[in-house]
């Protein structure tokens, strides 16, 4: 299965995606995000190209959460950081804007979710700095091209994600634990999918943990933390990878007086292409 099976899903992307947009470009799909048109996963969606995860934070808060990013790199792998009140980035997208270029949002105040809007314009302010992280789905681009089926994205869901119990390196008032993707292999293809995914550090890299779900505190591979649960058949491995929603679990923990996150699934499109980022 070659790209065709990321440009399916790109041209034709099922409920709360919209039809009129070119799902295959990131440019075209970051125009959907804008115009309210994509409210699904971005896995899939042009492919060939980096989605990043999103973490926004007061200025005051930046240089640690940099730290946790530096002493985190698995569930933390940073692209790019923003100039603080600045909502552009133009080393990922010339026209891309941090404020209404992601599906959905999640807004935080001490700890809590507040709200999920469509777009942030409303929260933006001077004094806030963007984060944007690796993401898995450029891997799993490689794993597809590999011939390696990716469940989630058959069936047109959001990765499954869990809380463990590995902690993170804490970093000022960052600290909690690791959020990890599930993806269901054979196990010759976790092997293959371990030496494909270990190209690319820079979104995530290796897995960190295969089988045995209780070894790292996850009691029911059917309930998901974030995202929806995929059937693991039973000549098949749960792979656990370090996932970039890792950030929202640690804000919430650390009860932060205000953060923006995307919302699980839902990531940011880029114009980097994913070759750039595979270290062989």
């Amino acid at each position: 299965m070659q790209n065709s099976a990321l440009a399916a899903t790109a041209t034709s992307p099922g409920p709360g995606h919209g039809s009129s947009h070119d799902f295959a470009s990131p440019g075209g799909t970051r125009a959907a995000s804008r115009a309210g048109a994509l409210d699904g996963p971005t896995s899939g969606l042009a492919p060939g190209f980096v989605q990043g995860n999103l973490a926004v934070l007061p200025a005051e808060l930046a240089h640690d959460f940099l730290h946790f990013c530096q002493r985190n790199p698995k569930p933390c792998p940073l692209i790019a950081v923003s100039e603080a009140g600045n909502p552009r980035l133009h080393a990922l997208g010339a026209d891309l804007d941090i404020r209404t270029d992601i599906p959905r949002y999640r807004v935080w105040k001490d700890g809590e979710l507040i709200d999920e809007p469509q777009d942030i314009l409303k929260w933006w302010r001077g004094d806030l700095v963007a984060f944007v992280l690796g993401c898995s789905h450029s891997f799993e681009e490689a794993l597809i091209e590999d011939g390696l089926a990716v469940r989630h994205i058959e069936r047109r869901t959001t990765v499954p994600m869990y809380r463990t119990s590995i902690a993170c390196v804490p970093a000022g008032p960052f600290s909690g634990p690791m959020v990890v993707s599930m993806r269901p292999f054979r196990p010759s293809d976790a092997i293959r999918a371990i030496q494909i995914t270990t190209r690319f550090p820079a979104v995530h890299g290796a897995p960190v943990h295969i089988g045995l779900p209780s070894l790292i505190g996850i009691e029911d591979l059917g309930r998901p933390d974030f995202g929806e649960p995929v059937p693991v058949e039973d000549d098949e491995l749960p792979v656990f990878w370090a996932c970039g929603v890792t950030p929202q679990a640690v804000i919430r923990a650390a009860k932060l007086p205000f953060a923006i996150t995307h919302a699980p699934g839902r990531m940011i499109v880029t114009d980097l292409r994913n070759s750039r980022l595979a270290a062989l």
